[in-house]
């Protein structure tokens, strides 16, 4: 359904040292620096298929995050989710919500943790275990 989701930052150095650390945790390799026509910086990661960037807004107007808004990052453990979690905090970030866990619900049992990165955007790592038989 998606091709990549992108986000934007006030400090692309500041971004770059977070979303480096916290996307290692998940495998994906450090970002790509590309700049733009217009000579604006991002950088792209890729892995398992999609595309997570970083960008200086286009517009040149500083870069904000959406009020409701959250990106999920699918984990492979609990510990990979709260190492996501921990390397987002020991890297400009700042833990949000409840405690990395598991959560019951009306939609199962799921393991979260959720961070916000340097410039506000909510994070969210989630492992959901196999279903039961």
């Amino acid at each position: 359904m998606f091709s990549h989701v992108m986000v934007g930052t006030n400090d692309i150095e500041r971004a770059k040292k977070f979303y480096d650390a916290v996307l290692a945790t998940l495998g994906a390799g450090e970002g790509m620096r590309n700049e733009s026509a217009t000579g604006h910086i991002r950088v792209f990661y890729r892995h398992g298929g999609g595309t997570f960037g970083i960008s200086q807004p286009i517009n040149d107007e500083p870069a904000t995050f959406a009020n409701g808004g959250t990106i999920g990052f699918k984990c492979d453990s609990p510990e990979q989710a709260k190492a996501f979690h921990d390397a987002g905090v020991a890297n400009g970030g700042m833990s949000i919500e409840k405690p990395p866990g598991m959560r019951e619900g009306k939609l199962g049992s799921m393991y979260l943790a959720y961070v916000r990165d340097p410039d506000g955007n909510k994070l969210c790592a989630l492992y959901r275990p196999p279903a039961e038989k």
